[in-house]
């Protein structure tokens, strides 16, 4: 299940309802068309319990592959991602009709849990991990929280901010005096693995192979066989 932003019965425009407690597990989640297609959605994870231990460079490796995998499951960028001491953000911006978040972050968690639970990504009984077992039992809470970006938060000036906002999140929980100190955030956009979201030219590139990889948008209804 999803906790989700609300849509305005008024004007019909997605907005964000702030959540200052994320420990919620009844609200609803909008219609799946929102989260389909060429959808701009702010995710949001937590980590139960909130306790230190795993988040380390390995986890943060295997992130960033499962993330890959997710993306090129359903056709998704992910322009920003952070992973917090107790949470985790990332943007996923679809390319095709036949995107789904929705898929997209179920993958991803059943993923994720099994890597917070001390299992290695590849599932081979035979291979040898060496890595010490977890001795606090993590997972992610129940519920994701999303937010739908509207048409204006879509721009690509107000994208590039709401981005730069989840890569703030260190700094603003003074875990880091400037985001690029900060080693659990990034970028993944399948086949451009050295795009970096703190590099000069990050959102030139980034719309520039954004356009290039998202398919067309449809100009009529297909005709009847």
């Amino acid at each position: 299940m999803f906790v989700r932003t609300l849509l305005t019965s008024q004007n019909s425009r997605i907005i964000f309802q702030s959540m200052p407690n994320p420990d919620l597990h009844s609200l609803p989640r909008l219609e799946r068309c929102c989260y389909q297609a060429f959808a701009a959605v702010h995710w949001t994870m937590k980590v139960e319990p909130p306790a230190p231990g795993w988040l380390t460079d390995h986890f943060h490796q295997d992130f960033r592959t499962l993330l890959l995998h997710a993306g090129a499951r359903e056709q998704l960028f992910c322009p920003a991602y952070c992973l917090m001491p107790d949470h985790l953000h990332l943007m996923w911006l679809g390319l095709s009709l036949e995107s789904d978040q929705l898929n997209g972050v179920k993958f991803l968690r059943t993923q994720l849990n099994r890597l917070l639970a001390g299992k290695r990504i590849e599932n081979r009984k035979s291979a040898v991990d060496s890595r010490p077992q977890p001795q606090v039992k993590w997972a992610l809470q129940p519920q994701a929280h999303d937010h739908v970006l509207d048409e204006e938060e879509r721009k690509q000036n107000a994208f590039a901010k709401v981005c730069f906002y989840i890569l703030a999140n260190p700094v603003r929980a003074e875990l880091a005096k400037h985001e690029t100190e900060w080693p659990f955030s990034g970028a993944i956009v399948p086949g451009y693995p050295d795009l970096y979201p703190f590099q000069e030219d990050f959102w030139e590139l980034f719309w520039k192979i954004y356009y290039q990889h998202r398919e067309p948008m449809p100009t009529e209804p297909p005709k009847p066989e």
